[in-house]
């Protein structure tokens, strides 16, 4: 090439950005080649149509990097819907790190009760303590720093430092990992595509406005990218592969998840006449850790409810085991991550002052909504019915909600 060859290809206006890399065949790659995305125009959208959350700082406000880190954990596998009262609660209850730290598990798992998922309760609690003890209270700035908290994961770490402190990070959900796959079309299945679907959005994300360009993202799969996607509003449907072929409601494929095997068991509802009912607590680690619950047998694939009540709780000073256990009819259904769960209810009443048993303690009836009370022990206790003769059963605030943002 000439030298003025070359100083009039300098003058050429630079495409948005470079594409990312191609993913699969030829024909893939000869597309990936020719498209152009535009962070631009995403971020224009977003200036016009971005959501007004409760944790979002407004334009002009610089975002305070607590209430992105708690919105975050709270969003994780939750709805923003069912995350927004609690939020409101939590921040009203721990309005700083420091006041968070503070306080015992206890109070944080009661605050985070029917939200699901507690080990992100637990986490939480261990996180602010550690940015309390060895950052002086202040969330490092960096992914590579916030990873080393309690809690905190490549995806937490990336929306962090980019929403709070507008580094050039690039958060990957379940909304942007579906924009990413359609604006691609890219084939592979998730989860082995979670690594190429990273590699693109990272070669999206532009070195400006990082965090507005990640929560642009976000907000574009929630609400125009969604699994029925809305695709005449959306500011990159021209680029767009999945819109062009005509079929972005296949995107993101996914492996089939194998089933989990079911798991059966008994609950064990003791009502004390005086208007208690016994709970104890859940081990510290492990499935639903630290939270409140009833008395219950293991919970097993080879469950045998005939020998059921060889594991009720027996109350000294008191005859034939000191309660009449009667069955519920029907059984408790409950959904883990990893397995179904079917509970069989028993229920039974005891002399008002009889003693709790050992690991156990009885708790007023009228302040079980302050109880950390998972959504499965709700579920237990309002299927057993009236706990109080001539009393409707448990009645609890609606505190659930999963899945995606």
């Amino acid at each position: 090439m000439t030298v003025a060859g070359q100083a009039k290809r300098k003058k050429e206006p630079a495409t948005p950005l470079p594409n990312p890399p191609p993913q699969g065949g030829r024909e893939r790659s000869a597309r990936a080649e020719t498209k152009q995305v535009a962070p631009a125009a995403l971020l224009a959208w977003y200036d016009r149509h971005r959501r007004d959350l409760r944790w979002r700082a407004r334009p002009g406000e610089t975002p305070d990097p607590y209430r992105v880190w708690l919105s975050e954990i709270m969003l994780q596998q939750t709805t923003v819907r069912a995350v927004a009262p609690y939020y409101a609660r939590f921040l009203e209850r721990f309005p700083t790190v420091q006041a968070l730290a503070a306080a015992p598990l206890e109070g944080v798992l009661q605050a985070w009760a029917g939200l699901g998922y507690y080990a992100r309760a637990r986490n939480l609690h261990a996180c602010a303590r550690a940015v309390v003890a060895e950052h002086g209270g202040r969330f490092p700035d960096t992914e590579a720093a916030l990873r080393t908290l309690p809690g905190i994961g490549p995806y937490t770490a990336a929306a962090i430092a980019a929403i709070a402190f507008d580094r050039r990070a690039s958060p990957v959900d379940g909304n942007i990992e579906r924009v990413i796959t359609r604006l691609y079309a890219v084939e592979e299945e998730l989860p082995a595509a979670k690594p190429v679907i990273r590699g693109l959005a990272e070669a999206l994300t532009p070195a400006e406005r990082s965090g507005d360009f990640a929560q642009a993202m976000m907000d574009l799969g929630a609400t125009i990218c969604s699994p029925k996607p809305v695709c005449v509003f959306c500011p990159w449907n021209d680029a767009c592969e999945a819109r062009r072929r005509g079929d972005p409601e296949l995107f993101p494929r996914k492996a089939a998840k194998p089933e989990g095997k079911l798991r059966r068991g008994a609950a064990f509802v003791a009502v004390r006449h005086d208007g208690f009912v016994l709970l104890r607590s859940r081990a510290e680690r492990g499935l639903l850790g630290g939270m409140s619950e009833v008395p219950t047998t293991e919970w097993t694939h080879d469950f045998d409810e005939t020998g059921a009540l060889d594991h009720a709780p027996r109350f000294a000073h008191a005859t034939s085991n000191g309660i009449a256990w009667r069955r519920i009819p029907a059984v408790v259904r409950h959904a883990f991550t990893h397995f179904p769960l079917e509970l069989v209810v028993y229920k039974g009443h005891v002399a008002a002052g009889t003693p709790a048993i050992a690991g156990a303690r009885w708790t007023a009836i009228d302040t079980l909504d302050d109880e950390a009370l998972p959504n499965l022990m709700r579920k237990v206790l309002m299927h057993a019915g009236p706990l109080i003769e001539g009393r409707p059963g448990a009645a609890f605030n609606k505190r659930q909600g999963r899945k995606a943002r």
